[in-house]
């Protein structure tokens, strides 16, 4: 028969309260920090896998939770580790003398929640995997980076492309086809250490090392997506070691973490780290050399082959209603030329796939095509905005544009066949 006695003394307090290390919570506790060791907060599914959760871890006797379904554990636990005298060892005395009794402890001395710093990862439990979009359409470098990620092979990628023609969409769009978690970090020039490994922070009281997005990734075994990365600082020269494959040492902890298999990392950028000659991405870095050769490969990310575009168009319309083919073939050609234009040098702006797809939500809403145009192109300076206008107007009358002008730099359009299967 199993003893369910317990003493006094193995107790501590917390929340003013007493907790005594019954039988019953002392395997409970066991069992849990040999299941999770180094681990101190725990969520309902760490409890539903070791056998479910004890009543008084959710009492509000204790306070344990500390979220929705998050539980701090890290008082009963120090306690259990040491933070009483076990009165279970026979004490060694002469045979002629008789033991004193051990005294009982009638005021147990409150053990410090936080005595030492602890690790709180509220994320260990959760899946990071972006929505699969029924309307995604592949193109550019999508199997390229679907094979990359698909190895699970560590081989860090450069994705340079000017703005809006869907660079980190397709990262995350193939995460979601192959189900494999993503920790997307949106990189300034404010971005430090701390923002990218983690870093010490207060709760309730306590201080405690939260890790940040680079190490969840690289335990995890995830994929990591430095976002705009040319925006970033010299201070992302903490990842050289991460951008070779190897380990890192947290230093405010003093644990090395190594990644697991299927970490790996891509980022994206407006420039190829050189920094904005012309000024059209203002705050863009020349980013170290050290650190750009770091990268396998750089991907040059153009925007999609005219067929592509109106079939990216046609399936954002089919999400609410009729596609509207002569407005999507319109605005399509419009948005060409205006590129071309653009590459030439003869306008600042261009009209870029993510702003199509916002003139075609607009028209779903307002039911009205140039209100639609005029709403979105609106942010381009007068000039501007007054010629890409008036180049609507005219392909919208039919006018017979210059041959010569929609021929130059012409876009293969053989590539969008490449990705659909």
């Amino acid at each position: 028969m199993t003893d369910r006695s317990y003493n006094r003394s193995e107790s501590i307090v917390i929340c003013d309260k007493d907790f005594n290390f019954t039988p019953d919570r002392k395997e409970f506790l066991a069992g849990l920090t040999s299941t999770f060791p180094n681990q101190t907060v725990f969520t309902k599914e760490d409890f539903d896998s070791i056998g479910g959760m004890p009543y008084w871890v959710k009492s509000s006797r204790y306070d344990f939770k500390v979220g929705a379904n998050t539980f701090n554990l890290e008082a009963a636990i120090s306690g259990y580790n040491g933070g009483y005298e076990p009165q279970n060892v026979t004490p060694i005395i002469a045979p002629s003398v008789k033991p004193a009794p051990v005294p009982a402890v009638n005021n147990p001395v409150q053990m410090p929640v936080a005595a030492k710093t602890a690790s709180v990862n509220l994320l260990d439990n959760v899946k990071i995997i972006p929505e699969r979009m029924s309307n995604y359409v592949p193109f550019g470098h999508f199997k390229d980076v679907k094979n990359i990620i698909k190895s699970k092979l560590f081989f860090p990628v450069f994705v340079t492309g000017l703005s809006g023609n869907g660079k980190t969409l397709m990262i995350e769009q193939t995460c979601a086809q192959l189900k494999r978690e993503l920790f997307r970090v949106n990189i300034t020039i404010e971005t430090d250490e701390d923002d990218l490994m983690g870093g010490h922070t207060l709760q309730g009281g306590d201080i405690m090392f939260r890790e940040g997005p680079v190490i969840k990734a690289m335990r995890k075994g995830a994929v990591l997506l430095l976002d705009e990365v040319d925006l970033g600082s010299n201070k992302l020269m903490c990842l050289q070691s991460v951008l070779e494959g190897k380990g890192y040492l947290i230093k405010k902890t003093g644990e090395w973490v190594s990644p697991a298999k299927g970490f790996t990392i891509l980022a994206t950028a407006n420039t190829k780290g050189q920094g904005s000659d012309d000024g059209k991405f203002i705050g863009t870095q020349i980013m170290n050399e050290a650190m750009l050769e770091r990268f396998a490969i750089t991907m040059q990310q153009e925007y999609p082959p005219v067929k592509t575009e109106k079939s990216i168009l046609a399936k954002e319309m089919e999400l609410t209603g009729e596609v509207d083919e002569d407005f999507v073939e319109k605005l399509v050609d419009w948005a060409d030329i205006i590129r071309k234009s653009y590459y030439e040098g003869a306008i600042d702006d261009v009209v870029t796939t993510r702003r199509l797809v916002h003139i075609v939500n607009a028209f779903r809403m307002f039911n009205d095509k140039m209100k639609s145009i005029e709403m979105c192109i609106s942010r381009f300076d007068e000039e501007t905005r007054v010629s890409i206008l008036d180049l609507y107007t005219k392909i919208d009358d039919g006018v017979d544009l210059d041959e010569e002008v929609v021929s130059e730099n012409p876009i293969d359009e053989s590539e969008s066949e490449e990705y659909n299967g």
